[in-house]
């Protein structure tokens, strides 16, 4: 089988496929490892709050507005969107044509709307 995964081209894809069956299997791995090895036995102190060493002075659960995650899931997609951009970039560099400029300005427009509507609706006041 070795052999003809060679003949074919794809013995270099051989080590990938190896890392992603033990990517797939060491979080097995680890949870049967802690199952078997890990304390059974658990203390009161398990249920606290751990910050950095210092006794908690009260509890953990704070609320939060409606706007924090808001804001938070506005940046979160813009920032996958300027992601998306590097590779578009470089494959611009190589001397595409003038079809692919304009669905990079399509697309940045759409980033610029969605922009404008936020700050339009109040989003990005914070209260």
């Amino acid at each position: 089988m070795f052999q003809q995964m060679l003949q074919a081209g794809l013995g270099d894809f051989l080590f990938v496929f190896i890392f992603f069956l033990v990517a797939l299997a060491l979080p097995f791995v680890m949870v049967v490892l802690n199952a078997l090895f890990g304390p059974h036995v658990y203390g009161e102190k398990r249920e606290i709050t751990y910050e950095s060493g210092v006794t908690p002075i009260r509890t953990a659960w704070l609320q939060f507005g409606a706007s924090y995650y808001l804001f938070a899931l506005i940046f979160l997609a813009f920032d996958v969107d300027i992601l998306y951009l590097f590779p578009v970039l470089l494959a611009y560099q190589k001397g595409t044509g003038l079809f692919e400029l304009v669905e990079l300005v399509i697309f940045i427009l759409i980033l610029v709307l969605a922009i404008v509507y936020a700050w339009r609706k109040g989003v990005f006041k914070w209260k």
